[in-house]
């Protein structure tokens, strides 16, 4: 064979030998998708009653990390300590994604006795039954709730709205929930010391609850509101605090109407000074400030003797804690005494007097 021939044939070898490589050659094989969707991470579980409302986020991919397609069947479960996952209540399909929610009524086995934990479980399966696994555990409280709050009334008192229960002989702690029904009122005034906005909603608990009564010292007068009350028993575990609360009272309602005049102006005193001439001589009078957040101002007062007291501050109340009284003489005695005034026209009583004598010239 000729060197020409020789080296065309190699040249078709190498040819047919690089076809054949990519033709068709199989590279490492890939196991099939088992199209499991991917496991639940943020169930929650809040107990009211003996119902409990778990909630939680549908995944939209699969653990191959591919789209899931069609509504995914849901087991739901309970757990006691040192016992296997029991099955609850089913819920329905959820499509991939879907914020979804169940609620599961407690067996009278777990909504009596003791306060005891319980953990819920989610797991999601496909077409043929196969799950990747539980979901992560959202614990709540079996065990019999604490008994309802009973007669519960509310009244309007100058430090805030008094709410009173009746204890039974129960000291739980009590969750007073706050609703505000004047939103509109509520609104906040613009400027620099505008206060902000009231929450519609408020919860306050009240964990030394023996006597049966709290005052609510943040609200705001010409609001309404409405309160309901709860018993809550509380557990720590795992260093976390669960709660048993008992179901809600019978709602109150009460107008925080400010029917209240501000507190008696206290510290009064009276000065004399006298002057080079008549004009200049003088008596003046300082207080300790109100600090009644509705304080509109003071009122003064003078007398002699037995005489009746006479209004001797302008028709506008004074703003500040202190009068100078001009229209005195020389040689006479001069009682005082002050009053607080509030925005709404509610006034205090009379403060303790003060007498001053004016100087002979």
């Amino acid at each position: 064979m000729s060197p020409v021939h020789r080296w065309g044939s190699a040249v078709i070898g190498a040819a047919l030998a690089v076809g054949l490589a990519g033709c068709g050659t199989p590279g490492a094989p890939q196991p099939p998708s088992l199209q499991l969707p991917d496991r639940v991470t943020d169930l929650n579980a809040a107990r009211a009653g003996n119902q409990i409302t778990l909630a939680w986020t549908m995944p939209r991919r699969n653990t191959d990390k591919l789209l899931l397609r069609g509504k995914i069947a849901v087991r739901v479960c309970r757990q006691e300590v040192g016992s296997t996952c029991a099955d609850a209540s089913t819920p329905p399909a959820f499509a991939p994604g879907a914020a979804a929610s169940f609620v599961d009524t407690l067996p009278t086995a777990l909504a009596t006795g003791n306060p005891r934990v319980v953990s819920y479980f989610v797991e999601l399966k496909n077409r043929n039954g196969r799950s990747a696994g539980l979901s992560n555990a959202a614990p709540v409280l079996a065990g019999s709730p604490p008994a309802p709050v009973e007669n519960l009334s509310a009244e309007i008192r100058k430090s805030g709205i008094r709410l009173q229960w009746a204890t039974n002989g129960d000291d739980t702690p009590v969750r007073l929930e706050r609703k505000l029904l004047t939103p509109s009122v509520a609104k906040p005034k613009e400027g620099l010391l505008a206060q902000p906005g009231e929450p519609l909603e408020q919860n306050l608990l009240i964990e030394d609850a023996h006597d049966g009564r709290a005052v609510d010292k943040s609200i705001r007068f010409g609001n309404t509101y409405e309160y309901r009350a709860q018993r809550v028993a509380q557990v720590s575990t795992g260093g976390n605090a669960l709660e048993l609360a008992s179901a809600l009272s019978e709602p109150v309602r009460v107008e925080a109407k400010d029917i209240f005049p501000p507190a008696v102006p206290t510290g009064l005193a009276a000065v004399a000074s006298v002057g080079a001439n008549p004009a200049e001589t003088a008596i003046d009078l300082s207080w300790q400030p109100d600090t009644d957040a509705d304080i509109a101002g003071y009122i003064v007062f003078r007398r002699e003797g037995d005489d009746p007291w006479q209004r001797i501050s302008p028709s506008e109340p004074v703003v500040g804690p202190a009068f100078h009284d001009a229209h005195v003489e020389s040689g006479r005695t001069y009682h005082y005494s002050v009053s607080a005034i509030d925005h709404s026209g509610h006034e205090s009583a009379h403060s303790i007097e003060a007498q001053e004598t004016v100087p002979k010239d």
